[in-house]
């Protein structure tokens, strides 16, 4: 509204003036001081409008980009995740064996990627990234705990669950890590020398993992 007042007083400035000039007469009133300043604030008033346009158009050129590199990303990223429980069918205790054991996980609930292989218990990473993993237990049911697994990566101990003391057979336990994983790396949870773990129907012995980013 003010734009188009502005813009009349203009005008009609003009028009006076120029009738003014061609009859020998004395310039309009309306071109006066305070036209001069309503012009001025104006004209600052949609110089500042102008610099605001410029700084959200780049804000908005900046977000499509990130939109853009996030959608890549997503679309780019491979799709890893498992999730297994120790039994498929029946129950009973597992070991124990003489030497140490990768656990065998055979009833597989997710495995996105086909990186975990249920006949040997042991997952393998197919590209460089950052992964996470869990794994649950629970012990043997003898009068006395006598179970100890381990979450291995290729032949390095990461991290451990154990109950081999105390007179309550009923115990859980479980444990995780988040690890950077090259290419052909492996990790699987191992049942200790002389160790046992109990499962059923009820899936106490669990093991999970999935690509968190690459790298």
């Amino acid at each position: 509204m003010m734009q188009t007042v502005v813009l009349l007083l203009l005008i009609s400035c003009a028009v006076n003036g120029a009738q003014d000039n061609l009859n020998g007469a004395k310039p309009a009133q309306c071109c006066d001081g305070s036209v001069s300043m309503a012009v001025g604030a104006l004209t600052e008033k949609v110089a500042n409008l102008m610099d605001k346009m410029t700084q959200v158009e780049a804000k908005l050129d900046q977000t499509e980009t990130e939109l853009t590199q996030l959608k890549s990303i997503t679309l780019d990223t491979p799709k890893i995740a498992f999730s297994a429980s120790l039994y498929e069918t029946g129950s009973g205790d597992t070991g124990p064996f003489n030497t140490v054991t990768p656990l065998k996980y055979k009833k597989v609930y997710a495995n996105f990627g086909s990186n975990y292989n249920p006949a040997t218990g042991i997952f393998t990473a197919t590209v460089k990234g950052v992964y996470f993993f869990r794994f649950t237990m629970f012990n043997n049911l003898n009068s006395t705990p006598n179970s100890f697994l381990v979450l291995k990566k290729n032949e390095e101990q990461i991290v451990s669950i154990w109950d081999i003391s105390g007179s309550d057979a009923n115990d859980t336990g479980s444990n995780a890590a988040v690890l950077p994983l090259e290419a052909g790396d492996t990790v699987y949870v191992e049942l200790q020398a002389n160790r046992q773990v109990y499962d059923d129907q009820t899936h106490y012995n669990t093991f999970t993992g999935f690509l968190l980013f690459t790298i």
